[in-house]
């Protein structure tokens, strides 16, 4: 269990992944932004920090161990990754994109904020799509090569990239891209709230663009703040026997 009292909004979710909910609940970023100390964070959205504590200590009796990302195999985190988040963003991008176009095309007239709703969401789904093309064919493919050489002792082949920190860096430069979309897109729709009187699409695009964030959300975590710190140690440790 961590110290809450001295230990970083990223370390918390790693260890509890049910704390992710009540930093989103009081708008602290846990994924791109969670490097920072829970009492810095708190500070920084003026709450109060014992009430928030409070709420951390609650989550720990709820810890499920199925969800213990960070005592998982690397390799096997790598492939829920794939399976859940990347999964996720591949079926439900067509979905999104179908409600961002219609909506901008029809209600632009009287809510001329859906035009930049519809260019920010085509260029987070983009993003996103080439992003995850790269973890599929370069990274996680390595990453996985680095599991398996731990366990079995046989050397991995170094990669034409050199150490996995210059891939890991390129993607986290790219989360933090696709941070910044999904917090504009949270601005523009008023936290993803529709407007009085708003048709059935006009909702449902909405319920998307939120579902999407806490999707990615907690897909960036996954990555930022478990597989890539801990694939580094482990290229470390691996290359130093070599």
């Amino acid at each position: 269990m961590v110290d809450l009292q001295n230990c970083t909004v990223a370390e918390a979710v790693s260890d509890n992944i049910k704390m992710a909910d009540v930093f989103k609940e009081n708008g602290i970023d846990f994924c791109c932004g969670g490097a920072i100390s829970i009492k810095k964070a708190c500070a920084d959205k003026k709450i109060d920090f014992e009430t928030v504590k409070s709420e951390l200590n609650q989550m720990n009796h709820t810890k499920s161990k199925t969800n213990d990302y960070n005592s998982w195999d690397l390799g096997f985190l790598a492939d829920f990754i794939l399976n859940t988040h990347h999964k996720y963003v591949s079926e439900e991008s067509v979905v999104l994109l179908q409600y961002s176009n219609k909506v901008a095309k029809v209600h632009a007239t009287h809510y001329p904020q859906v035009i930049e709703i519809n260019n920010i969401t085509e260029a987070l789904v983009a993003e996103l799509t080439s992003h995850m093309q790269k973890e599929e064919m370069i990274l996680f493919p390595f990453i996985k090569d680095l599991a398996t050489a731990k366990k079995t002792g046989i050397n991995v082949e170094l990669p034409h990239f050199g150490t996995i920190k210059n891939p890991i860096n390129i993607m986290d430069s790219e989360h933090d891209a696709a941070g910044d979309m999904i917090k504009k897109l949270a601005q523009l729709t008023n936290d993803f709230t529709p407007p009085e009187g708003a048709c059935n699409t006009f909702k449902a695009l909405y319920a998307k663009l939120e579902e999407f964030q806490n999707d990615l959300f907690q897909h960036i975590h996954l990555e930022n703040n478990i597989l890539f710190p801990k694939a580094i140690l482990l290229e470390e440790d691996i290359v130093s026997q070599m």
